[in-house]
């Protein structure tokens, strides 16, 4: 599907359960976004319930190690063009 979208196309994915981590890492290879959640997954690891914040730091973790830049809140809304502008 990736491979249908236009050159300039801003793409989010993310996945349920225990793949949500994989498919952190997926995305990002692919040249998309992505985003984690409670909404989503209810396990850090096997058998361990975890928070939207440790999530988040996983999925940082992750993409940091793969050489990914995280994006900080304010360079998210514009990336998406989420900013007021004047």
């Amino acid at each position: 599907m990736v491979h249908n979208l236009p050159a300039t196309a801003n793409w989010s994915a993310f996945a349920i359960g225990r793949i949500q981590m994989p498919f952190v890492a997926q995305a990002a290879l692919m040249g998309g976004n992505c985003r984690v959640g409670l909404e989503d997954n209810l396990y850090l690891d096997r058998g361990v319930l975890t928070t939207n914040g440790a999530l988040v730091e996983r999925a940082c973790e992750i993409l940091t190690r793969m050489g990914a830049r995280i994006l900080t809140p304010q360079e998210t809304r514009e990336k998406w063009g989420l900013v007021k502008r004047s």
